[in-house]
């Protein structure tokens, strides 16, 4: 009689960002398809309602250093020390003029977008180094592509997390650790309500060169009609199993038709011509 060949467990995978959107439909998506998830959030009251979903939820903030640490090394505790998968999705949006945007407004931008995300990657690649395989997926945007007018802040991030990504493959090569970028456009989530609420804590209209300028970008994040070309996240999803399975993850993920063509043109155009293109995008905040 043969021996029972032990079934390995199935792959281990960390989502930051899961309360709702993106994150949560990832997280639903890839459990159904037989991953363990690992779905976190930064409010108790999220990770509950993950909790009762049928989800293994924790809380991960991305703005504290300790919470970070914590999160990790419960999840490395429950699965042995493995994690298969990261998925970097946790971010907000802050708009607002580039001119008024304080030092703290940036930090707060970056702290979340950059530097934390940055380090619960640091944090989680020892333990991909040793089983020498991992994939890194970073929910990046459009706006990690080009910049629009009003999007300053998020646009910055959004490039950071990109030369960050592109800098750190090159020094994986070598190992079976792969990095992928997803690069959405408008997708049906809460980002533009936690965008309003950014935009309220941290842009004074009343005292900016801009003012006439937000009463659309007001128009725009407090209203409910989607923008054009808005997909909703199972567009993500699918790219993300792709870069999760394929034994050769592409670079890059464009998803929505504006984030397709906006790439296109910024190879194809002149600089200048694809500034122009920019500015008639971003219609003075109006979009």
């Amino acid at each position: 009689m043969c021996p029972t060949r032990p079934v390995p467990p199935p792959a281990s995978i960390l989502i930051t960002g899961c309360s709702s959107g993106i994150g949560q439909h990832l997280a639903h998506g890839l459990r159904r398809r037989g991953y363990r998830v690992f779905a976190t959030a930064r409010r108790e009251q999220d990770v509950q309602r993950l909790t009762a979903e049928g989800l293994e939820s924790l809380m991960l903030d991305l703005d504290s250093s300790d919470s970070i640490r914590r999160a990790v090394d419960t999840v490395l505790q429950r699965t042995g020390g493995r994690i298969d998968a990261l998925i970097n999705n946790g971010a907000f949006g802050l708009p607002g003029a580039v001119e008024d945007l304080s030092r703290e407004a940036l930090r707060a931008q970056f702290e979340t977008n950059v530097f934390g995300t940055q380090e619960l990657t640091n944090l989680v690649l020892p333990a991909m180094r040793a089983r020498n395989e991992g994939r890194i997926i970073q929910i990046s945007s459009l706006l990690g592509i080009a910049c629009l007018a009003y999007r300053g802040a998020y646009s910055a991030s959004k490039f950071a997390l990109e030369a960050l990504t592109d800098t750190l493959r090159l020094e994986l090569r070598g190992t079976n650790i792969r990095l992928a970028l997803i690069e959405p456009g408008p997708i049906t989530s809460r980002f533009r309500d936690n965008a309003y609420r950014a935009y309220h804590r941290w842009i004074d209209k009343s005292r900016s060169a801009h003012r006439h300028y937000y009463e659309a970008v007001e128009r725009r994040l407090g209203g409910t009609q989607p923008l054009p070309f808005t997909l909703p996240p199972e567009s993500v999803l699918e790219k993300v199993i792709h870069a999760l399975e394929s034994r050769r993850p592409k670079l890059r993920y464009p998803v929505t038709v504006p984030a397709h063509l906006l790439a296109w043109l910024r190879r194809l155009l002149p600089g200048r011509l694809f500034a122009r293109v920019l500015a008639a995008i971003s219609g003075g905040g109006r979009r």
